[in-house]
């Protein structure tokens, strides 16, 4: 029932001030049930379990259906090296483990699914964009799909640039088209990490490349690919392997570009736990952020999982982690 029909029914003062908290509170919840700092019991409200001939007037709260992580510190695992790292059981909405999932880091590449996101949800992937002089980034270790100002791609084929040789030239050109400049995409992307309920990130890039004010949180990464897996052609990109491109130059010549992906779990690299399949995900990796994966599984029933960890030591650790965290999926 929407708020114009309670007032409709002459509800009293008393009951329209206790949906209006409700509607508040829900609002202002602080990453979506994980940070309650002005927490609501529905039970005490005894008004909203009325019942009339169209429907009960309880307000769903705003984490209906998220995992919600409340130990804050996580759990105690001698075996996760990594600084956060969790579990979340998307069926169940439950969280299976979590350690430090409050807590904002670097998130390197990770970021490129919120890239993703935006793209996807309010973009046409059939666009064709003419990459700019944005997408000329010379910062040492920078990982680029190689595509240069004036060359003509499609939106989607840029999302494959982008996720699978993890190529901050096509997040670059991804948010200038999307926006008409960085600044503008780094302001959706905040925008939309607000909407998700992640209020623990801040954006200022589309790719990742360190800056002190670029941040999140292993939840908030939950959050935004939790939300990006809603969409078919997320989980398509995100858990192919490879993909050959073929655009136009800016000279008009055809250019041919075949983009691998590097998560070691579906190259075949590094083996999921048994009963466990890896179908989508996205690596990150800086000096700062450490070696970082966000990622979803499945197991033997069809229940979908997410995963994350963040600055895990090295390569091999960040596997070794996320192999030990998803173990307590089937165990």
């Amino acid at each position: 029932m929407t708020i114009n029909k309670v007032l409709a029914k002459g509800r009293s003062l008393a009951i329209r001030g206790v949906f209006l908290s409700i509607v508040l509170s829900a609002l202002f919840l602080s990453g979506c049930g994980a940070e309650l700092e002005r927490p609501y019991d529905f039970s005490q409200t005894d008004a909203f379990d009325e019942q009339s001939d169209e429907g009960s007037l309880r307000a769903a709260g705003f984490a209906e259906n998220l995992c919600v992580v409340t130990d804050f510190s996580g759990d105690s695992d001698s075996s996760v090296t990594a600084e956060a790292a969790a579990v979340f059981d998307l069926a169940d909405a439950q969280t299976i483990f979590s350690k430090n999932a409050f807590e904002r880091l670097y998130p390197a590449s990770t970021t490129k699914v919120m890239t993703a996101l935006l793209a996807i949800k309010y973009g046409n992937l059939s666009d064709e964009v003419t990459v700019t002089e944005d997408a000329v980034i010379t910062e040492a270790g920078a990982t680029l799909c190689g595509i240069q100002p004036g060359d003509k791609l499609t939106l989607e084929q840029l999302l494959y640039g982008l996720m699978l040789p993890s190529g901050n030239d096509a997040g670059a050109a991804i948010a200038v088209h999307m926006a008409g400049s960085i600044d503008a995409f780094a302001d959706m992307m905040n925008e939309e990490a607000r909407r998700l309920g992640a209020t623990g990130t801040h954006f200022v890039n589309p790719h990742g490349l360190h800056d002190e004010n670029h941040y999140t949180t292993a939840y908030d990464l939950y959050l935004i690919f939790n939300e990006a897996l809603k969409y078919e052609i997320f989980r398509q990109v995100t858990g192919a392997t490879a993909y050959s491109a073929s655009y136009q130059s800016a000279s008009g010549e055809t250019v041919t570009a075949t983009w691998k992906g590097g998560n070691w779990f579906l190259t075949g690299e590094r083996e999921e736990p048994e009963g466990l399949t890896v179908f989508a995900g996205k690596t990150g990796t800086t000096q700062a952020a450490g070696y970082c994966l966000v990622m979803a599984s499945r197991d033997a029933a069809e229940k979908e999982y997410i995963s994350v960890v963040m600055k895990a030591p090295s390569r091999s650790g960040l596997y070794d982690n996320m192999s030990n965290i998803i173990s307590k999926i089937v165990n």
